[in-house]
């Protein structure tokens, strides 16, 4: 960018996406460092009746240029860090602003109700909807009831009920996918975690219904996978998608979980990789600087996405619809070499 840019009319706008009710992040301290300086700036001018006008301009310019220069050059390892912020939009909160009239459902009509894995009925527009996600929580008491967002077998079979219920009914699914992986504990093991997913995965090829999958945050393995066979799969612009966490792959590859920066470099994670190599479908922007900044505006960009999408998919009769999403999933993983 070049030095001369003028950012006096950007900086007004600029200054209200780091709201002081939002924790920072590492490599955000410079912005902080700005902001604090911008108000004592405006403080001492206030107080003690001084024309600091010329001085507040020059900080909120090099604010605005720093918030630029930091948001859009993010490194896929600073885009996980926003994916797990707490104070991101999750689920739930989506669906609140997003769709009318929602009613949950719950029990997977075989051994209980998962609460990592809301899922129920609700309007998008006048057009009736199934809608099923992962729920994490903001604090440890909401976290424990959500389990942080790592679903149990009886999730995924909820989930897989409710899809039938759309089915039934001609309803299109979507799948609200924000999960580090589904749980690994004993018990999940014992209700056999692994055959709910792969049986979700399979059933899921074969709905007769418009699917939509929008990865929120965290798209964790066989956890995100679970619902994630769509007929369109999007993704927040700072959420990522992968078959195991960077700490993960660190830890295997490296023996040393702290080369996790490098490991989400490698693995092409990112929603802008993801796109480039045909996995997903859409990138639905955030406001800068990430959701959890303004959760209204990241609502109306993945509303309008989700509109955009099933307005395509409900032209398509069954057939189409059906020979789309296989030949969709085929073509994962075929490259040519020059």
């Amino acid at each position: 960018m070049p030095e001369s840019f003028d950012f006096s009319a950007f900086s007004p706008l600029i200054a209200l996406i780091h709201p002081v009710n939002v924790d920072p992040l590492e490599f955000e301290k410079p912005i902080v460092e700005l902001e604090q300086r911008l108000q004592e700036l405006r403080a001492q001018s206030e107080n003690n009746d001084l024309d600091l006008g010329k001085d507040i301009q020059k900080i909120e310019d090099k604010l605005a240029k720093t918030k630029l220069d930091i948001y859009r050059n993010l490194s896929p390892w600073q885009r996980v860090q926003i994916a797990r912020h707490p104070q991101r939009p999750f689920m739930l909160d989506y669906v609140k602003r997003c769709f009318d009239d929602f009613l949950e459902l719950h029990g997977d009509r075989k051994i209980g109700d998962d609460e990592s894995m809301p899922g129920g009925i609700g309007y998008l527009e006048g057009r009736r909807c199934v809608i099923i996600g992962h729920q994490k929580g903001r604090d440890t008491k909401e976290n424990l009831r959500r389990n942080f967002g790592s679903a149990h077998p009886e999730g995924y079979r909820k989930a897989l009920r409710l899809m039938k219920l759309a089915e039934k009914f001609g309803a299109p699914i979507i799948a609200l996918i924000d999960t580090p992986g589904a749980y690994p504990g004993i018990g999940a093991e014992e209700r056999n975690i692994a055959e709910a997913i792969a049986f979700n995965l399979r059933e899921m090829m074969l709905l007769e219904v418009p699917i939509i999958a929008v990865v929120l945050g965290e798209g964790g393995s066989g956890g995100a996978l679970g619902i994630g066979v769509a007929d369109r799969v999007l993704m927040m612009e700072n959420a990522y998608y992968s078959v195991i966490s960077p700490e993960g792959c660190a830890a295997i590859l490296w023996k040393d979980r702290s080369h996790a920066k490098e490991a989400a470099e490698a693995m092409k994670i990112t929603a802008q990789h993801l796109e480039e190599l045909g996995i997903i479908d859409q990138v639905i922007d955030e406001p800068l600087g990430g959701a959890h900044h303004d959760h209204e505006v990241a609502a109306r960009a993945l509303k309008s996405a989700i509109q955009k999408h099933l307005i395509q998919l409900e032209k398509k009769d069954t057939t189409e619809l059906l020979d789309g999403r296989y030949a969709k999933y085929r073509n994962f993983g075929e490259f040519k070499e020059k």
